[in-house]
């Protein structure tokens, strides 16, 4: 069963619980650190107003007003809705360093940033769609 810790206002499950509630793909992503194929995601060149949030919890991550064509193939945004709605950590697997990004709520895997993106930030968080459900402005998709 699923619980919030009250201390860090944090959403946590079991194995089981992530796997009953996420596709294959989702849980691969938010779970195993996994990523989907460039141009396959739902949401890599949607332009649809609204907010991003992660499919494991259901927290506000990226508007869409911060969303940009990277030319990369996933999601691109140059900021979070707020600084405490992820977290990052190093990341060295595949012989390389990268930032990875995790939603605060339920450490989800989001994907990566980089400091290559555009003003304001400099930076490009690089998503994958499986991590995200789009809240459609006006209602909820």
């Amino acid at each position: 069963m699923s619980e919030v810790d009250e201390k860090k206002a944090r959403v946590v499950k079991g194995d089981a619980e992530w796997r009953a509630e996420l596709t294959p793909l989702q849980y691969h992503v938010c779970r195993e650190k996994g990523t989907e194929r460039a141009f396959s995601g739902e949401y890599h060149d949607t332009k649809t107003a609204g907010t991003y949030r992660c499919v494991g919890c259901g927290a506000p991550l990226f508007a869409s007003d911060t969303k940009f064509d990277s030319g990369t193939g996933w999601p691109s945004f140059w900021a979070p809705v707020d600084d405490d709605s992820v977290r990052t950590e190093e990341d060295r697997s595949f012989f390389m360093v990268r930032t990875e990004v995790m939603c605060s709520g339920c450490d989800s895997h989001l994907g990566h940033v980089f400091p290559d993106g555009p003003a304001p930030t400099g930076l490009r968080y690089c998503l994958n769609s499986a991590s995200l459900r789009l809240e459609e402005d006006g209602g909820s998709r």
